[in-house]
């Protein structure tokens, strides 16, 4: 069974918004963030951060789509086991595979926590 699961992408215009989703299983325990990676398409293209969300709702984000991209819990639940990444204004260099990560308070580091198996996000006129 999946510990993390995305959902949400597809095909937008450039200057639509798309909203991922991301649902994190409640047997990952202490969840203190909700990270969102992206892999871009190519040769050579790495895994690149996007996002977080922590546990007391501080969010981070990389400076290319600072302003348009926000992450957050769910309002009805409030907690980081149901979050999203809405993506605003969006462009076509923000086609890639967008992963969410899980990950407890006890682990540190870009390869730590849950991965999902990734959704494909495709800006494109």
């Amino acid at each position: 069974q999946a510990q993390v699961v995305e959902s949400g992408g597809g095909l937008v215009q450039p200057g639509g918004s798309l909203r991922l989703s991301c649902t994190a299983s409640r047997s990952i325990a202490d969840l203190y963030a909700v990270r969102w990676y992206r892999q871009a398409p190519g040769p050579g293209k790495q895994r690149e951060w996007v996002a977080t969300i922590t546990i007391d709702d501080n969010d981070y984000y990389l400076e290319s789509v600072k302003g348009r991209f926000t992450a957050a819990k769910n309002r009805a639940e409030n907690t980081l086991y149901s979050t999203y990444l809405q993506m605003d204004r969006l462009k076509p260099e923000d086609t890639a595979v967008y992963f969410c990560n899980a990950l407890p308070r006890s682990e540190t580091g870009h390869d730590a926590g849950s991965w999902g198996q990734g959704t494909q996000v495709t800006v494109s006129s």
